[in-house]
């Protein structure tokens, strides 16, 4: 039997804006990210899901607690369901990193699979958590529909997955915050059934337009 897997980035953060690595460091969702959470939730609210799982940092718990006000479906921390932990990397900017660490910018950027910043995770020890923590709930759910709301970087290890592309080929497809994403899971491992949806963030409301002009035509 198969698991349906619906994946979710968490909304925006002011960190995300200003391009900051977050890893495991703690940031909330801005205004409009909670704006981005309520409109993949009401999105969502017809998809018969049966549980959400969620990483425990709260970007992602919040744009959860979305979810589980629209459905009243439990809502559960999953530590696996973590960001990478990018150790000294965590609040710099891309720029910063090879300002500073140009050695170990050069390393990161080639995505070498067994590099790790100081004090973070390797790629190779990310990817394994990641696949880990989604194979085992996928597992206690079988013939249902599962939430998995999480981060960038979980959501790029689900793709590769689903798609067998290697750790250290270059990204090339989207992963938006609050973007819609499905898989299916079975024993034999990941499918790609969808990517990238984000339909639900097209249309801003009035208050949100006055308030962020400069979103127009980005979502």
């Amino acid at each position: 039997m198969l698991t349906r897997l619906i994946a979710i980035r968490h909304g925006e953060t002011a960190w995300n804006r200003d391009t900051r690595i977050q890893g495991h460091t703690d940031i909330p969702l801005s205004d409009h990210g909670h704006w981005q959470a309520r409109q993949m939730a009401a999105a969502l609210k017809d998809e018969g899901i049966d549980a959400i799982y969620t990483s425990d940092l709260i970007r992602a718990s919040q744009t959860a607690q979305a979810l589980a006000d629209v459905l009243d479906v439990p809502m559960h921390h999953e530590t696996g369901l973590r960001e990478r932990h990018f150790g000294r990397f965590e609040g710099l900017t891309h720029d910063d990193i090879m300002a500073r660490h140009p050695d170990e910018g050069r390393r990161w950027r080639q995505r070498e699979p067994d590099y790790a910043p100081v004090g973070g995770e390797t790629l190779t020890d990310f990817y394994n958590r990641v696949l880990l923590a989604t194979s085992l709930l996928a597992s206690q759910y079988k013939g249902q529909t599962l939430a998995l709301v999480a981060h960038g970087g979980v959501l790029d290890c689900l793709y590769r997955a689903a798609t067998h592309v290697g750790l250290e080929a270059p990204r090339t497809w989207q992963i938006g915050n609050a973007s819609i994403n499905r898989l299916l899971w079975t024993d034999a491992g990941l499918g790609l059934v969808g990517w990238g949806d984000v339909r639900h963030l097209d249309s801003l409301a009035l208050d949100e337009i006055q308030e962020r002009p400069e979103q127009r035509g980005q979502q």
